[in-house]
């Protein structure tokens, strides 16, 4: 497909993105004949169609039904976000020759979003092998690399010449448009390794094919975790990966754009647990539905400060002696959850690495800490110079109890912040241990246990440092 391009003029170039949406719109409406407008809409992208036919009403929704074949139709279908809306409108011939020429991951997630016996309606319709292949995909719990895969490549048995590999590429490309990597099984479909494109093309006759094959070529199994798999699939400059099944059997490949849906799902999930919710959300979503997704997190969140407010109120003592502590119990918490945040963050990005071992675990946690330790000594520091300082002048207490408060104060801030930087390290961490996705451990939960243990320190060092100690009170 052609893309539209911004025009030049002679001293400017024009790079706004042109109103695609509009465009369309306005073309599907012009009365133009359907030869003229199938030509047309060729020039645009699947993607820029997909958009646009959510803004199209439904009268001219059905035209570009008309116009489009069910191959063209399911190439923007794959593009759609919410396709059952747009797959309802057809009948039920247009929907089983869309899905018999959707990618068969594409034709899955539309079907899982139907009712059971639609859904069984539908695939019973299907051509065999189409049905086998959704099956395939609908076999595997969605966060597991199976889910993901296509069935589109090439596959040969490794016994082949090179021009019978040759004859069979351009047999299978017909229907499978990924040629840049042939993968290569033995007799018993047992996976042995790849041939790119061009070494097959350029080979002579006479060389045998298993010179031509990499058997060190990368590859996943199909029930792997997809968040266990981003990181190596990374490693890995491919256009493609194969998935194999316990056995060893070929089942399909990730692609490069598979893996780049994989990512931004992936990144789009950590983002939502991070932000304390417990799916992503977006701008048209159903206010009932947005509030469903925050709720479960907001009432965790709700009885974690519970327990933060009656840890406070066990130092209501500490607080009636010496009332003029509570004025900093903000300073020390907001740091401490701050720096919790950070180290979070960190251990996040880092577990995203395979190859992270137990000893590189505790050089992280020490590594946390040494940061968290120094940030605080300098910033408590700090604090002791302005916080003694404010109370002097400003609060008209003695000097010797202005600075002793705020060495106090001091003290704690350094001391949460060490502790709130290995919190903020060791429970994604644990997560990870058990098993759970350590964006689990969102930030607001950090956050909050962060208080938890700030309180603690800040109102027991001012028991035993200020009241026990000092005497003051």
């Amino acid at each position: 497909m052609m893309n539209h391009k911004g025009e030049n003029s002679e001293n400017t170039v024009v790079n706004q993105h042109p109103d695609y949406n509009q465009e369309l719109t306005q073309l599907v409406k012009s009365g133009i004949s359907p030869k003229a407008l199938k030509e047309r809409l060729s020039d645009y992208h699947e993607n820029d169609i997909a958009e646009a036919l959510e803004e199209m009403n439904r009268e001219d929704r059905m035209k570009v039904y008309r116009i489009l074949d069910a191959e063209e139709l399911a190439d923007v279908m794959e593009y759609v976000e919410e396709p059952v809306e747009f797959m309802n409108e057809l009948s039920m011939r247009k929907r089983i020759d869309i899905l018999s020429n959707m990618e068969s991951v594409s034709a899955a997630e539309y079907l899982k979003e139907l009712e059971k016996t639609e859904r069984s309606t539908l695939l019973e319709l299907l051509p065999e092998d189409v049905r086998e292949d959704i099956a395939l995909m609908l076999s595997f719990d969605e966060d597991e690399i199976g889910s993901v895969m296509s069935t589109n490549y090439i596959e040969i048995d490794s016994d082949l010449t090179v021009k019978e590999a040759m004859h069979a590429l351009v047999a299978q490309a017909a229907e499978n448009d990924n040629i840049s990597t042939i993968y290569v099984v033995d007799e018993k479909g047992t996976f042995y390794g790849a041939i790119g494109l061009k070494d097959l093309i350029i080979a002579r006759e006479t060389t045998p094919l298993l010179t031509l094959i990499a058997t060190s070529y990368p590859y996943l199994y199909a029930h792997e975790q997809i968040d266990d798999c981003v990181e190596r699939i990374k490693n890995y400059s491919e256009d493609s990966i194969p998935v194999l099944d316990d056995d060893n059997k070929l089942l399909g490949v990730i692609t490069a754009q598979d893996f780049i849906q994989v990512v931004d799902d992936e990144m789009g999930e950590d983002y939502a647990m991070l932000a304390g919710l417990s799916a992503e959300e977006d701008l048209n979503e159903p206010i009932w539905q947005s509030v469903r997704k925050r709720l479960p997190w907001l009432f965790i969140l709700l009885g974690l400060g519970l327990v933060v407010s009656s840890v406070v109120g066990m130092f209501e003592a500490v607080v009636a002696q010496l009332t003029l502590v509570i004025c900093f119990q903000s300073l020390i918490l907001d740091m401490a959850g701050n720096v919790g945040t950070q180290s979070l963050a960190v251990t996040i990005r880092v577990l995203m690495d395979e190859k992270l071992d137990g000893r590189d675990k505790w050089m992280l946690v020490l590594k946390e800490a040494r940061v968290g330790l120094i940030n605080g000594l300098l910033l408590g520091v700090s604090s002791f110079a302005l916080v003694g300082g404010y109370i002097y002048l400003f609060k008209g207490h003695e000097l010797g109890t202005a600075f002793a408060v705020s060495g106090c104060i001091g003290a704690a801030m350094m001391l949460s912040m060490l502790l709130s930087s290995i919190v903020g390290t060791s429970i994604p961490l644990f997560f990870k241990k058990i098993h759970v996705d350590p964006a689990v451990a969102s930030g607001p939960l950090i956050t909050t246990i962060n208080d938890l243990v700030s309180v603690v320190t800040y109102y027991g060092l001012t028991w035993l440092f200020l009241i026990q100690f000092v005497g003051l009170g």
